[in-house]
């Protein structure tokens, strides 16, 4: 098979690929209601991360933990 008839031939190959992966799979994706649950929970669950990671206790971890491996000796 030459280049020429491999790049003639390759919008067929790969609508028959296509055809091929839809019909093998019965999911079709995420509709929008489950696009939107998706985000709102993404977006809360990084505002409480962040309220975590702010927090004057962790901020304090972190600097007793940054701090005892600057005075470690080796």
């Amino acid at each position: 098979m030459n280049a020429l008839s491999t790049v003639r031939n390759a919008p067929a190959r790969a609508a028959v690929r296509l055809q091929t992966m839809r019909a093998a799979t019965g999911d079709e994706g995420m509709t929008t209601a489950e696009y939107a649950v998706g985000t709102v929970a993404a977006c809360g669950f990084s505002g409480v991360l962040y309220k975590v990671i702010t927090s004057d206790a962790v901020l304090g971890l972190l600097r007793d933990v940054i701090g005892k491996a600057f005075q470690l000796s080796f």
